[in-house]
């Protein structure tokens, strides 16, 4: 299939420093530019961003402050870069939290007048998740390959989700038959209180989850600004997360 274009489609991808759009860098940028008769431009070029590359970066994209020393900055390739996207609608994967504001954010340093807002942006794990539902009926199709009756009644629903659990160990080898496994493997974030507004960072301290002082230790928020508590316990959060902000209170002592 030939996409049908009226203006060339410019599906790009960044590596970065890290995943900080206001303080981190781009360290590579590749991207294909397909033009409406169907021919394509590729180009990849890697930058010397300024600055370090995190380790976590590093191990995810291979990429060393090594490797790109003698790369031109992105400053240097700014110009000729927006020249190059000029007239393109702009594709890409996750790209609208990510790799356009990071892309944006480098023109900006650089002084560079390039407006995202005023092309067609396509982000195509955006349609993915739309197209592929991620509801139960769905998962319940997908791996048991049966349609679920009686959807959203508590009882059809368990039976159904207990299924799904023994299909998925059926299906992935990697997947170990053991509930510990199970757990640390299907939580994506350690939730200190139910809501998650407090959960645990990677060296297990309480941090918040939300707001201004998102990612900042309860503690530090808590000695820094005391009225940060009296606010949260008169705010509309779950009792369970004002009991365990006053743990983490108490326990300051």
């Amino acid at each position: 299939m030939q996409l049908n274009l009226k203006n060339p489609l410019l599906f790009f991808d960044i590596e970065s420093t890290g995943l900080n759009v206001a303080t981190d860098r781009i360290v590579e940028i590749s991207a294909v530019k397909v033009f409406p008769d169907g021919h394509t431009e590729v180009k990849t070029r890697r930058i010397n961003p300024t600055i370090p590359i995190s380790e976590e970066s590093r191990r995810i994209h291979g990429i060393s402050d090594e490797d790109v020393k003698d790369c031109p900055t992105f400053q240097q390739i700014a110009k000729s870069l927006a020249q190059w996207m000029t007239g393109c609608d702009i594709a890409g994967y996750n790209s609208l939290k990510f790799d356009i504001p990071m892309l944006a954010e480098e023109f900006l340093r650089a002084g560079v007048s390039f407006d995202f807002r005023k092309r067609n942006l396509v982000d195509v794990q955006n349609i993915f998740h739309k197209m592929e539902q991620r509801t139960l009926s769905a998962a319940y199709k997908f791996y048991c390959h049966k349609d679920l009756e009686n959807a959203h009644s508590a009882q059809a629903d368990t039976m159904a989700t207990y299924e799904i659990l023994m299909a998925q160990l059926d299906r992935y080898p990697d997947l170990q038959n053991d509930v510990h496994f199970l757990a640390d493997f299907s939580t994506k974030t350690r939730f200190a209180d139910y809501a998650g507004r407090i959960v645990y960072n990677d060296k297990d301290i309480p941090v918040f989850n939300f707001g201004k002082h998102k990612g900042k230790p309860v503690t530090e928020v808590l000695r820094a600004e005391p009225s940060y508590y009296a606010w949260m316990m008169n705010g509309d959060f779950t009792l369970d997360t004002k009991n365990i902000l006053t743990e983490i209170k108490l326990s300051m002592r």
